[in-house]
């Protein structure tokens, strides 16, 4: 190790005082982190009325269907509003139909279609795993429809990613692909969903280590730049490595992680926001987190997609109409392919959930954003 790499490890762990041993017993994190979510239910962070929904397709039944939907899946469905919104807004079109809900974690939602568990299931985008589990049981994909996009900063309803730095630091805007030389690392290729794709591959020369690498002079030119993240078996982490660094999970090796924990009365202590206190105090850092996560001292920058100058601010309107590259977005998952056509009801329901009725019922809640049409337009075509 050259002098250089060991003072870059000093000064990053000297800054994680806040991140020191604790009791991360797991099912004293999950009690903690179970009852900081249901603690959210009743609030509406974004005033529907704040929505503009009247360019999307009004809900027209194509038949009227009957019998059970069993909807196995994340627990935000059930720890909002949405879902309750959306029973009794579809029974007033699809009077037949009664659900089953068994929503707990989004990790169960692609297991439950192939093992006959449930019939539309929202979840996360799916991991690797999922999807090999569901190819190899089923020799086909899952048809995804994306229902909401992320929350702005809202936590735990899948907020955007804020690139944060300290406020000392003068760099005011990023692209991706700077991000990803800056948080990956040299790899021979990377994953899209289960296939592998070695022109993915990067070197040892394109990563980006230090300050001047993105133009900063003075001072700030030969400074080494402190990558902070969550712990890599955070979803947080898979998604950033899907969005920035094309699937691939080779990270810079000096990154430190953050992780939660539940505190001795019972609540819960955020990686996240240890993470971004820390930053605070290191003018050489670099974090993405959930905007929501913010403290004195640190900023978050603009940023533009793949390799180009478009940045975008991050603002509310910029992550529901996605111009702002690192929004998150949740998922419904369903059975159905030409051999095996989906059941009509499911298609009923998915149709619902796009149209303006099904939109509303995200607005009212007020803590996912409610879909554009132009994303509407796109999960519709997947029904067809």
């Amino acid at each position: 190790m050259n002098l250089h790499h060991a003072t870059l490890l000093a000064a990053i762990f000297a800054v994680s005082a806040t991140a020191v041993a604790q009791d991360r017993d797991a099912l004293d994190v999950q009690k903690a982190r179970n009852a900081h979510v249901q603690g959210r239910k009743d609030l509406v962070d974004y005033p529907p009325d704040k929505f503009d929904l009247s360019d999307l397709p009004s809900y027209k039944p194509e038949q009227q269907v009957s019998g059970v939907i069993r909807m196995t899946g994340s627990n935000y469905i059930a720890d909002s509003h949405v879902g309750q919104y959306w029973v009794a807004a579809f029974k007033k079109f699809q009077p037949g139909v009664k659900f089953e809900f068994n929503l707990k974690t989004p990790s169960a939602a692609v297991f439950a279609l192939f093992l006959n568990a449930g019939d539309v299931d929202p979840s996360r985008k799916m991991t690797f795993e999922d999807l090999l589990a569901y190819e190899r049981s089923t020799n086909s994909d899952p048809i995804e429809i994306e229902y909401a996009t992320g929350s702005y900063d809202v936590p735990g309803w899948s907020p955007a990613f804020g690139i944060f730095v300290n406020k000392a630091n003068p760099i005011a805007k990023l692209n991706l692909a700077q991000l990803e030389a800056i948080f990956g690392a040299e790899r021979t290729g990377a994953w899209e969903g289960t296939s592998w794709h070695p022109e993915r591959a990067r070197t040892t020369a394109q990563n980006i280590r230090t300050w001047g690498q993105l133009g900063l002079t003075g001072e700030w030119a030969d400074k080494p730049i402190h990558v902070y993240g969550v712990n890599l078996r955070y979803h947080q982490a898979t998604r950033f490595e899907d969005q920035v660094m094309h699937g691939s999970a080779k990270w810079n090796p000096t990154l430190l992680e953050y992780a939660n924990y539940g505190k001795p009365d019972g609540t819960l202590a955020i990686g996240a926001s240890m993470m971004v206190e820390d930053l605070a105090k290191d003018p050489y850092g670099i974090c993405y987190s959930e905007v929501n996560f913010t403290a004195d001292g640190t900023k978050t920058v603009a940023l533009a997609p793949g390799d180009t100058k478009n940045y975008v601010d991050l603002t509310r309107e910029n992550v529901r109409n996605r111009s702002y590259p690192l929004y998150d977005s949740v998922y419904l998952y369903a059975n159905g392919s030409a051999e095996h056509p989906m059941d009509p009801k499911v298609k009923e329901f998915l149709r619902f959930v796009l149209s303006r009725e099904g939109q509303s019922a995200i607005a009212k809640d007020g803590k996912y954003l409610p879909l554009t049409k132009e994303v509407v337009d796109a999960q519709l075509k997947k029904l067809q």
